[in-house]
């Protein structure tokens, strides 16, 4: 299989999003207002979550998957979300608990996976519905507090707020879901 085909170019196309997201939060005032910060690191970010389910779906659909792909997809997903969390951090929009939570917890299933990788048991720790219910409230609640600022009536800093709250809690709670399966497969061992 090919290493450059359409998915992995949107995975790649993913990863070089992530310079741009710093650099427009830490272009001086006189050159972008934080309104103006705010609604391109929302686009940028949004592009980067489109393309992280794009990616999956074109690889399954053309038919594209490939090893290399299977490895770059889950690092360009950790590193833009880590790096929009100490983005939110240092705005002071999040605070350290939460990102250290999933931060954390990031860490954790991937060492786990890469863990049960290497016992051939990779497929015991498949994505779960809790994973991609966890991920879509954090990319949701990103979102929501990267824009941060209220649109008419909708209190879209409040709605990222507890969206990250939420986020927080699916985090902890699909860790020791992959950890318990984890513990099940290698009991069986």
């Amino acid at each position: 299989m090919k290493i450059i085909n359409v998915p992995n170019l949107l995975t790649l196309f993913r990863v070089g999003l992530i310079p741009v997201l710093v650099i427009i939060f830490y272009v001086p005032e006189n050159t972008l207002s934080l309104t103006e910060k705010n609604i391109l690191g929302t686009f940028i970010f949004s592009v980067a979550a489109i393309t992280d389910w794009l990616d999956g779906y074109l690889a399954r659909k053309l038919k594209q998957t490939s090893k290399f792909g299977a490895f770059l997809d889950p690092v360009a997903d950790k590193l833009i979300v880590i790096t929009a969390l100490l983005l939110l951090l240092d705005l002071g929009r999040i605070n350290l608990v939460i990102a250290l939570i999933i931060i954390g917890r990031e860490f954790t299933v991937s060492s786990l996976r890469e863990w049960m990788a290497q016992l051939g048991k990779s497929q015991s720790i498949a994505v779960a519905f809790i994973g991609k219910l966890k991920t879509t409230a954090q990319m949701t609640a990103i979102i929501f507090l990267l824009y941060f600022e209220n649109i008419g009536f909708i209190p879209i800093q409040k709605i990222g707020e507890i969206l990250i709250y939420l986020a927080a809690l699916l985090t902890v709670i699909s860790m020791f879901y992959y950890l318990k399966i984890s513990i099940n497969a290698v009991k069986k061992m």
